[in-house]
């Protein structure tokens, strides 16, 4: 059944908060095309000549057509033979999305943590975290070998479950309450980190997440959530 949602930026009172609640300990979003802009693997693919490819795979999988672990696996593969100063060149073009360092800083000035969690890749990541004063971050890595990538990856790949525990763990490091914690996101792998966190919220989702989630914030500018979570 559809689910009832908010409108174009939630309210307070949509997110079932009220002046007596508690400021959220954890916030937690996903990475490209919510905390950035772009699609970083898409911006690695431009450089391997296969960005529509992969721009049409990524579609797919972000709106639970296919496998999202297949559909990386796949996307990964097009990328041999990309040199690995590619991150570098990728880290200076991408743009927060707009808010983004507002959000965070917010979150700090109460008191609380800010973790991003990515299908993404930590080697993007991973220095964007430390620019943007992120306390948590969970990403792939990339096989690198003579300095070039292979288009295969290490270790376990960041499913959406991976995603969901993620947030638990860090709550738990936190000794944060769930109920005190908000996940935002645009794809369907970040579906059950939406359904973990105490507030979910889809973020310019696409459509089978808008489906999925309580909440949503169709207006493309993280900071209209500081005052509806009480970070004001």
């Amino acid at each position: 059944m559809r689910q009832a949602r908010d409108p174009l930026v939630p309210t307070a009172a949509s997110l079932g908060r009220s002046a007596a609640s508690p400021p959220p300990r954890l916030v937690v979003t996903d990475v490209d095309s919510t905390l950035i802009a772009e699609e970083v693997i898409e911006e690695l693919a431009a450089r391997a000549g296969t960005r529509e490819r992969v721009a049409r795979i990524t579609a797919r999988a972000m709106n639970s057509e296919i496998d999202f672990a297949d559909s990386l696996r796949e996307r990964v593969a097009t990328l041999a033979g990309v040199p690995q100063s590619v991150f570098a060149q990728v880290l200076d073009e991408v743009h927060p999305t707009e808010g983004a360092q507002e959000l965070i800083d917010a979150v700090h000035a109460h008191g609380g943590a800010f973790g991003v969690v990515s299908g993404g890749f930590e080697e993007v990541v991973a220095p964007l975290a430390r620019r943007m004063r992120i306390d948590h971050f969970l990403a792939n890595r990339l096989e690198i070998s003579a300095g070039r990538l292979t288009g295969r990856l290490l270790g376990d790949i960041v499913t959406a479950e991976a995603k969901a525990r993620a947030l638990k763990e860090w709550a738990r490091l936190h000794d944060a309450d769930l109920a005190l914690t908000v996940a935002i996101g645009d794809g369907a792998n970040d579906i059950p980190m939406m359904r973990t966190a105490g507030i979910g919220i889809a973020f310019c989702a696409k459509p089978a997440v808008r489906e999925a989630a309580r909440h949503a914030l169709d207006l493309r500018r993280l900071d209209a959530l500081i005052g509806p979570l009480g970070l004001g």
